[in-house]
């Protein structure tokens, strides 16, 4: 199912999202005209990336069984214009690995966040279309 957006503007740009199995929220901050009652879209952009990162590393780290007793990842980003007036969006990833594995395990865990499918999303060619709907 898609992801379905509805706006509810009696309450600022309070935003509700839904995949049909999950409801989730986004608004913009109060400088904005909201009342910043959930993340905004950078937010949840970056938040995909670092859900992703977590998940394939837990699941890297399980079927390796790694002595890996704490994950963290935080993501970060700076948005700027190019000349031509192009967004240009740098996300930085932190990973913070607690445990008593080897640096080979700690080059190959970052080996495998660079794997992760949204981080592969986001470096690869993508397109958006939009139409309205009747």
């Amino acid at each position: 199912m898609p992801i379905q957006a509805r706006l509810h503007r009696a309450h600022g740009a309070l935003t509700s999202l839904s995949n049909g199995r999950h409801a989730w929220s986004a608004d913009v901050d109060k400088t904005l005209g909201s009342d910043d009652l959930a993340p905004d879209p950078h937010d949840l952009l970056d938040s995909a990336l670092a859900a992703c990162t977590t998940l394939t590393l837990e699941m890297y780290i399980r079927r390796r069984k790694l002595a890996v007793t704490g994950l963290r990842v935080e993501i970060s980003h700076t948005e700027s214009k190019t000349e031509d007036g192009k967004v240009r969006y740098a996300l930085q990833r932190n990973l913070h690995i607690e445990g008593d594995i080897t640096p080979e395990d700690r080059a190959k865990l970052l080996e495998i966040a660079n794997k992760c499918p949204v981080h592969r999303v986001l470096t690869g060619e993508i397109s958006v279309a939009t139409t309205l709907a009747d």
